[in-house]
């Protein structure tokens, strides 16, 4: 059975940081891994993806803020989020998807449970 789980979230100022970690029992460079939110009372949002050969996508809505990458000897994928603000609060999820699909889609195969990041003063 396949298993994503999130780490890292937590309660942080505007304007601070937090890293997301996402660890698995299957090989994290043989997907594409995404991190996908949800804000209270809304839509799943594509946050950011990276393929199984280490190309990325990042929406607009947090280009220059968020940037994704793996470590491959530690099969983990990391979201590193800096200068939050209150409208990036959300529960984060990490999720694999087949090598061959887009980056910027909303398919994926395998969800973790999720962390909640809440942006606060």
């Amino acid at each position: 059975q396949v298993q994503l789980v999130e780490s890292g979230g937590g309660l942080v100022q505007p304007g601070g940081s937090l890293r997301l970690s996402c660890a698995s029992n299957i090989d994290l460079d043989t997907y594409g891994i995404g991190w996908v939110r949800q804000a209270p009372g809304k839509e799943r949002e594509g946050v950011s993806c990276i393929s199984s050969t280490g190309s990325t996508y990042v929406s607009d809505s947090v280009k220059g803020r968020f940037t994704i990458s793996r470590d491959n000897g530690k099969n983990t994928v990391y979201l590193q989020m800096n200068g939050l603000k209150p409208e990036d609060t959300a529960v984060y999820y990490c999720a694999a998807k087949p090598p061959w699909t887009p980056l910027w889609d909303m398919i994926y195969d395998y969800w973790g449970q999720g962390t909640q990041v809440t942006v606060s003063s």
